[in-house]
């Protein structure tokens, strides 16, 4: 289903019955992402899957600004008043963690539980988001003059990926296809938005949201597992789950340890 939100168009997917669990992509992905998890979790939620502006069946708004933090949390809160939804477990993936670590500082009323994965407060040193914020423009002209099809296949073999060349081919061509529906100017406006080098950094917040939260990182990604620990360390109602043999996308490496430990936590 598609609803309209404040003059654009977001792409819903929903499953299952119970508590609302809202599900968050990263970038290049799309609510597809989630498919080969919603039959285990539409058992035990009411699932929500979103496409992100310029992503999977949403709009791809030309203006860069349209994609900012604090649009896209401001988004999300219409779309849980759309649904009718009070509150709800929020899942989110790599940017899609961003995003739910923003919506939960700004609206914890709305949070029962938050779930991490491979997620990041944001970059701590000025310098270092201002280099970020400039690669990711660059990046963003990348797409735009080269095409989606260069752009996916460059995204696909960054080194933060690399542990996806053990997937069987069948999974890798099938996330690959995925990545290739997406909006190319879509993406290019994601990155200059949603980059990590524009949005404010939330780790000086971090002790006061008191939500519940599981942080899943991969042990094989040394990164992010190093900042899921700090903010573990940081949140006063943060566990810490590292998964063995998995990089940076858990869910997809290790989908049923992924799926068997949302749902203990969320039902815990």
């Amino acid at each position: 289903m598609r609803i309209l939100v404040r003059e654009v168009h977001y792409n819903i997917e929903r499953a299952g019955e119970g508590e609302p669990l809202v599900l968050l992509h990263g970038l290049t992905g799309s609510s597809e992402n989630w498919r080969e998890h919603i039959s285990f979790f539409k058992r035990y939620f009411s699932l929500v899957a979103i496409d992100f502006l310029g992503h999977g069946k949403s709009d791809a708004p030309r203006d860069a600004l349209r994609y900012r933090m604090e649009w896209c949390v401001a988004d999300l809160q219409e779309i849980f008043d759309a649904l009718e939804i009070a509150s709800a477990h929020l899942l989110g993936y790599s940017m899609g963690g961003r995003v739910a670590l923003h919506f939960a500082n700004a609206y914890p009323e709305r949070v029962k539980t938050l779930i991490l994965e491979s997620a990041s407060p944001g970059l701590k040193d000025s310098h270092e988001r201002a280099i970020r914020a400039a690669r990711d423009a660059e990046l963003a002209e990348r797409i735009e003059r080269e095409g989606l099809e260069n752009f996916v296949e460059e995204w696909t073999n960054i080194q933060l990926f690399a542990t996806q060349a053990r997937l069987p081919e069948t999974t890798r061509a099938a996330l690959k296809q995925q990545r290739l529906q997406n909006n190319a100017q879509g993406l290019a406006n994601s990155l200059r938005g949603l980059s990590v080098g524009v949005q404010a950094s939330l780790w000086n917040v971090l002790p006061i949201i008191r939500i519940p939260t599981l942080l899943i990182a991969g042990q094989l990604d040394e990164k992010f597992s190093e900042i899921a620990a700090e903010m573990a360390r940081a949140m006063p109602n943060a566990k810490l789950e590292i998964v063995a043999d998995a990089g940076h996308a858990v869910h997809l490496e290790q989908p049923n340890i992924f799926d068997e430990l949302v749902r203990d936590f969320v039902k815990a």
